[in-house]
This record gives C-alpha cells, sequence and structure tokens, in this order.
C-alpha cells in the first residue's frame, strides 16, 4: 500500500504531492532522499528501491522528473515501480510529453488522474483509454471553458463502458474507414569491450510495438520464425498467456492506438555491427589520443547516427581534439561528443589529439570509458523475424505493415 507520491524536479524540488491515505507523510522525506542521491553521486539512479530510516521508497527517473513513491509498510516493490511507471507513461501521454512546464500548467489534471489510479494507496484504473473517457485530455477548447464558466473540473459523468468489459484495455466499439496495423521491433544493443578489444558483454533489449487502428473487436494471431532465441519475455494484458506457453504464438485482442505487445531480451550475441578502437598514451604531462571506428560485421544496412562520447578525467586541464570525419566537441562538463554519422566508404573516421593533465602528473591514471551509439534501420541484429499475422472477426482485410530498428543502448568500449 503507498502512502504518497511526489513529483521531483532535478534540481530536487517538489512540484507535486499526493498524500493516498490517512498518515500523512512529511515532505521531509523528500530532503533526506534528495541528500541521500547526492551523497551516493548517480548510483541512486540504479537503485529503485531505498530505505531510508522511516519509510521504504521507490523511485523512477523520466526526462528529468523523479516520480518517488514512499510507504511505512512493507509491499512488493514491483508493484510500486510498475505503478510509477504507468503513471509517467499515462501523464506524457495526456500531456504530450514530460517536463517541469507542462506539470505545472496541468496541476488539476494530473490530481485528477491520480485520484482515479490510485485509491487508498491500492492501484485501481491504469488503463488509458478508460481515463481518456473520464478525464478529458487538456486542449484550448477545454481550457476556454473552464475560464468562461469557472469549472476546472475534465471529469465525466458517466462511468465509461470499458469498465465492465472483459478487455478493458480495447475502447469500446471503435470503428475506422481504413483498417490498419502496423508491427515494429524495436531492439537495442548493451554491449561491453575490453581494453583489449574483447567483446566481454552483448545482448539486445527488444520490444514488439504495435500500432492498431482496427474497428469493432478483432482478434489477432503474431507468429515468430525464431522463438526460442527470447528470454525475459514480458506480455501486455492484452496477451492470451496460453498460446504462447504451448506454441509460443500471440494471440491478442489489441488496444485502440499504440502500444507495447511484449518485451524480450537476447543474450550472448557473439559480434557487434561496429568497432571503436581507443588508444591512449602518456608521458611528461600529456596524453595522446587516437579513436578508430569502422563496420565489423555488415548487417546489410545503413549504420547512421554513429557518436562516440567519453568523460574527460578530473585531472585534465584542457583538450585539443580533431576528426577527420564528423565534429568533434567538448561540452562545458568536460564531456568530449564525436558524432560521426554514417561512416564513409572511402575512409576511416578517426579522431586523435592531446590531453594535458594538471602540474605535476606524469601519467594518465583514470582511463576514460566510451559510449557508443549508433541506428540502424530496416533490421532487427538479434536475428527475431516475424512469421505471419493473422486477423479475425473484420469484415475485410486491413493493411499491415511491419519494420525493424537496431540502436545503441549501453555500449561502452574501455581503454
Amino acid at each position: 500500500m503507498l502512502q504518497c507520491i511526489f513529483l521531483l524536479s532535478d534540481s530536487g524540488e517538489v512540484m507535486l504531492e499526493k498524500q493516498l491515505t490517512g498518515q500523512r507523510v512529511d515532505r521531509s522525506i523528500c530532503a533526506w532522499f534528495w541528500e541521500h542521491t547526492i551523497s551516493q553521486g548517480d548510483f541512486p539512479k540504479l537503485q529503485p528501491v531505498i530505505a531510508s530510516p522511516t519509510h521504504y521508497l521507490f523511485q523512477i527517473l523520466r526526462e528529468g522528473i523523479t516520480f518517488l513513491a514512499c510507504t511505512q509498510v512493507e509491499m512488493p516493490p514491483l508493484m510500486a515501480i510498475e505503478f510509477l511507471c504507468r503513471v509517467a507513461d499515462v501523464l506524457s501521454d495526456y500531456l504530450g510529453g514530460l517536463n517541469e512546464d507542462l506539470i505545472k500548467d496541468n496541476f488539476v489534471i494530473v490530481y485528477e488522474l491520480l485520484d482515479e489510479m490510485i485509491d487508498n494507496g491500492f492501484p485501481l484504473t491504469t488503463e488509458p483509454n478508460i481515463l481518456r473517457e473520464m478525464i478529458a485530455p487538456p486542449n484550448i477548447v477545454n481550457k476556454m471553458l473552464s475560464v468562461v464558466t469557472g469549472n476546472s473540473s475534465n471529469m465525466s459523468e458517466t462511468l465509461p463502458g470499458a469498465t465492465s468489459s472483459c478487455i478493458p484495455w480495447r475502447t469500446a466499439d471503435p470503428k475506422y474507414a481504413n483498417n490498419e496495423v502496423y508491427v515494429d521491433l524495436v531492439e537495442e544493443m548493451d554491449a561491453i569491450v575490453n581494453r583489449d578489444g574483447v567483446l566481454v558483454k552483448c545482448e539486445i533489449y527488444g520490444e514488439v510495438q504495435v500500432n492498431s487502428h482496427l474497428s469493432g473487436v478483432p482478434d489477432l494471431t503474431l507468429s515468430f520464425a525464431n522463438p526460442s532465441i527470447l528470454d525475459d519475455v514480458r506480455f501486455h494484458p492484452c496477451v492470451r498467456f496460453r498460446p504462447w506457453e504451448s506454441q509460443q504464438i500471440l494471440s491478442f485482442v489489441p488496444p485502440d492506438g499504440q502500444f507495447k505487445l511484449m518485451s524480450y531480451r537476447v543474450r550472448k550475441l557473439k559480434s557487434s555491427p561496429i568497432y571503436v578502437k581507443p588508444q591512449l598514451t602518456s608521458d611528461a604531462g600529456t596524453c595522446r589520443v587516437s579513436v578508430l571506428v569502422g563496420i565489423r560485421n555488415d548487417p546489410g544496412k545503413t549504420i547512421d547516427s554513429i557518436t562516440v562520447q567519453f568523460q574527460l578525467p578530473p585531472c585534465i586541464l584542457s583538450a585539443d581534439l580533431t576528426s577527420n570525419y564528423g565534429t568533434v566537441n567538448i561540452l562545458a562538463n568536460k564531456t568530449c561528443s564525436w558524432s560521426i554519422g554514417r561512416i564513409p566508404k572511402d575512409k576511416a573516421p578517426a579522431m586523435s589529439g592531446t590531453l594535458v593533465l594538471e602540474t605535476g602528473l606524469e601519467r594518465l591514471h583514470v582511463f576514460p570509458t566510451f559510449q557508443v551509439g549508433f541506428r540502424i534501420m530496416g533490421v532487427a541484429l538479434s536475428g527475431l523475424q516475424i512469421d505471419k499475422l493473422d486477423l479475425k472477426n473484420l469484415p475485410k482485410p486491413p493493411y499491415k505493415g511491419f519494420r525493424a530498428l537496431t540502436r545503441a543502448g549501453e555500449y561502452e568500449v574501455r581503454s
């Protein structure tokens, strides 16, 4: 049971406070949380659950906004974290994004949504299509009416039909002139390459994203050519578990609009599409840097949006870095960013230069870690392939579209 929810800006300011039960949580818990965060550096961002002297704290970070929930009783931590993720997704959907100004400009709607999403500390209504029927999203017309009439509430006086439906995630009886469904495979590659150039870790986190605009109550079946490679699968509530358990087929009645049907991991990949080879040598108070980038395994599609970033060590006084392709920028926080884009066919991109160490330091003892970014449209590097998508309960065949995208996640090259 959650007792309170706080929304904190990146500066630690409490933007919103929602008490959920009769036992009030003092706002001083936010000051304790922020002091704990500062004392631990960036590590608490990886800690979704923190035990304070008086409370259990659950947190997620979205677009610079910390969603913080508090309780004094033990509860399943995944339930609290999943609820905070739902709150963040609903607010982003309603407000068209997430930032401090949007939340402050729409306080009323945010509080109304929280009132409906949780009741006395327990999650209640979290389906976006039901919430949209109960609470009108913000728009210019609603804001003008609230100013003219003095009524700032966006609450509907009728109960949504989906609340009594066996498929509450779907809008009641939607109708479209053109029925369409699009399926996207979106994958992120997480990899670690050690200083010897050996691939220590390489795995894929992927999502099956669906954008459905289908009339009535369609029944869809999605199958893969090689589902045995998938690990740690998670499904949207619309997926029937028995067909997947017996035949590894996704059978579902989709929500209306865009949603995440499934997430998965593919572990122990043995290759990556590009290589990054950094070399650092230091003596006499300077450090020479050389970084080469190229294609290791051609995926058959264009690799673009290639970037290489690294944090200059604190002992570096100045840096002079240039590249034969792309642009190199050194930001105010001592982050060096090399934007390459696409790798040309006639030469391999290279960055080189000199770092000046602080006075009294002969050699560099702390070597940076290089963060690599890239994007590949039209291919899923995990090897996952969609076999077919069947649709039932539709008067005529709809248009079906399939796409794939792979991008870098936490891709690190150590020097």
